[in-house]
C-alpha cells in the first residue's frame, strides 16, 4: 500500500507502509475489572505496531486506556502454531467516524 492510499474511506496518513498481519491473525485479552475474555482479529501491522478495532458501545472500551500494560494472546492463522503471551502497550485509541469502520475505534498496540 502506498502513502496517501485510501482505507475503508480515509486517506493514510502515516508515514510508512502498512501490511497485513503477516506473524498474527489475532489477539485476545482479559481486562481487569471485567469477567470476559475478548477475542479481536488484528488488521494491520507495521514496525511500530499493530491495530484492532473495538465497537463503540463495547464494555471494555471503558477499561482501556493509551499507555497500559497487558498480557495479550496472540495466535497466527496456523493451528499447528503455539499461542503466544506477550506483554503488550495500548498505543492509541482513535475513534473512526467514517467509512467501512465507522463507529468503531481503532486501538493500536505494541509489544513491549
Amino acid at each position: 500500500m502506498r502513502d496517501n492510499q485510501y482505507i475503508g474511506g480515509s486517506p493514510e496518513r502515516r508515514s510508512e507502509q502498512r501490511h497485513a498481519a503477516e506473524v498474527y491473525h489475532s489477539v485476545q485479552m482479559t481486562v481487569p475489572g471485567l469477567p470476559n475474555l475478548y477475542m479481536f482479529k488484528i488488521w494491520n501491522i507495521s514496525s511500530k505496531g499493530m491495530c484492532i478495532l473495538v465497537k463503540h458501545d463495547s464494555a471494555i472500551l471503558k477499561h482501556l486506556k493509551v499507555g497500559d500494560e497487558l498480557e495479550m494472546t496472540y495466535f497466527t492463522e496456523s493451528p499447528a502454531t503455539a499461542a503466544e503471551s506477550l506483554k503488550t502497550r495500548i498505543e492509541h485509541i482513535t475513534q473512526n467516524q467514517t467509512g467501512r469502520f465507522a463507529g468503531h475505534f481503532l486501538v493500536g498496540l505494541s509489544l513491549i
